[in-house]
């Protein structure tokens, strides 16, 4: 059955936020997502989506926090983009805490680390060449046939 909101093959990450009308415009303006749907009065909710990568943002709850109110980091979440080279001039522009400097990565990934308005992780890469698993250390347990 086809899902008018998201791929149902999508891996869809909930984060929390204080202030979802703040991370809305923050995350449009700094990483270049824009807003799917919102819901709530006030707003408590939010799907975002960045060329084919979807978010929702929750409002905070003391059962569901932000990195910000924690204190630590919980996870890291990967957003594939066509030109990492102008996302992380538009997000070192825009103000984004940058916790990894573009670079090339062992595996083959040319990609960058920031921080956002409530302090989750994300890493925004592109696909740079080809490099089998087991030429930077990682042992295949499963075919992705």
């Amino acid at each position: 059955m086809s899902n008018r909101s998201v791929p149902c093959d999508t891996v869809l990450p909930h984060l929390a936020y204080r202030n979802i009308l703040d991370a809305l415009g923050w995350l449009t303006a700094t990483f270049g997502f824009t807003e799917h749907y919102r819901y709530g009065e006030p707003v408590s909710g939010a799907q975002m989506i960045l060329g084919r990568a979807c978010i929702m943002l929750k409002a905070s709850r003391p059962d569901f926090r932000s990195p910000a109110e924690t204190g630590w980091q919980t996870q890291s979440l990967t957003v594939f983009v066509d030109d990492v080279d102008a996302h992380f001039a538009r997000a070192k522009s825009a103000g984004a805490k940058i916790i990894e400097e573009l670079h090339e990565t062992c595996y083959g990934e040319r990609q960058y680390g920031a921080e956002d308005l409530e302090g989750h992780h994300w890493l925004f890469s592109r696909h740079a060449h080809d490099v089998s698993p087991d030429e930077w250390g990682a042992t295949v347990t499963r075919s992705r046939g």
